[in-house]
């Protein structure tokens, strides 16, 4: 697969000149002469690498880097520096916000290798990412075993929010995020006893407030896992509310994070439409009409409308 390197800079000579030096390296080069303009092409295509300039209008290269960190994780940063900045790049980098930087006027030579080592660093977060996927998905299932009655329901999730991630034209990387979160929603459960998960009957008042802490423990065990903060986000979040009557932060509207009220939608319907110990799952039409009531309480108004559109073609 080609690899995509995105080069941003408001002097236009530098990246007509660099995308000169690119041509027949077998890589597709894209650029940006600023950062929102940088960012929009961040949530529309799979970046490799990123270079860019640190003294821009508006937005400064180091402020674009660290968002870009939060869009796509995997995209390798490098910065573009004037050497009165350098103490600025080598922090940057000993942070963890920057893989490495070139000094402008910066030499043939250097770019070519900087981003040719960015690749390198590319593939192998992307080979981490493949094998980190096996052991998520793992431990996704491994969780599940403790409630027969939910076995599959992570990955229904998953494809459910993906299906609705994709109709709102969300980016490749963020897709990814979400269905890791989907994966780990429940995580945190692995602290509930058995008893209560299994239980035939509506549980007490102690033991929901039990439940609710699934979404805090779980948060916690992503955390040390070191997955991104929109992972984070899902897991915490995905038990929210749209008018605020949610859990564990009681969070409103669009308070909380887009990627966790998709999770939160698909999650509903799984739920709705699967048996539990202590109830049927209801039929399409009663699910339907559930889900209608639900909008705008429970859940985004026009996710919901995302999610019908999603099952009249389906």
């Amino acid at each position: 697969m080609q690899e995509t390197v995105l080069f941003v800079d408001d002097e236009k000579s530098y990246l007509a000149y660099t995308t000169s030096i690119f041509e027949n390296k077998g890589l597709r080069i894209l650029t940006a002469s600023s950062a929102m303009e940088a960012l929009e092409i961040i949530d529309q295509e799979h970046v490799s690498v990123v270079v860019s300039d640190n003294e821009m209008p508006g937005m400064r290269g180091l402020e674009l880097l660290a968002k870009i960190k939060e869009l796509s994780p995997h995209t390798v940063k490098i910065m573009m520096t004037g050497s009165a900045d350098l103490s600025t790049a080598l922090a940057a980098i000993n942070s963890g916000e920057v893989f490495r930087f070139v000094v402008k006027p910066w030499k043939k030579s250097e770019m070519l290798r900087a981003v040719k080592d960015g690749i390198r660093r590319h593939r192998i977060l992307q080979s981490l990412a493949r094998e980190d996927e096996y052991i998520l998905h793992s431990l996704a299932q491994t969780i599940e075993l403790k409630d027969a009655s939910t076995r599959g329901h992570c990955d229904r999730v998953a494809t459910l929010a993906l299906k609705i991630a994709a109709e709102l034209h969300i980016s490749v990387d963020r897709q990814r995020e979400i269905k890791y979160g989907s994966w780990l929603h429940d995580c945190g459960k692995i602290g509930v006893p058995e008893a209560i998960l299994n239980a035939e009957r509506a549980l007490t008042p102690k033991e929901f407030d039990v439940i609710k802490k699934h979404t805090i423990w779980g948060c916690d065990v992503v955390r040390k896992a070191n997955l991104s903060k929109t992972v984070q986000d899902i897991v915490l979040y995905h038990h929210e509310r749209w008018d605020g009557k949610g859990y564990p932060c009681g969070l409103k509207g669009e308070d909380t994070p887009l990627e966790a009220q998709i999770v939160a939608v698909a999650d509903v319907c799984d739920a709705l439409t699967m048996d539990r110990p202590y109830r049927k799952g209801l039929c399409r039409d009663e699910f339907l009409r559930t889900i209608v009531e639900m909008q705008g309480t429970n859940l985004a108004p026009h996710l919901v409308d995302t999610l019908l559109q999603i099952l009249e073609r389906d």
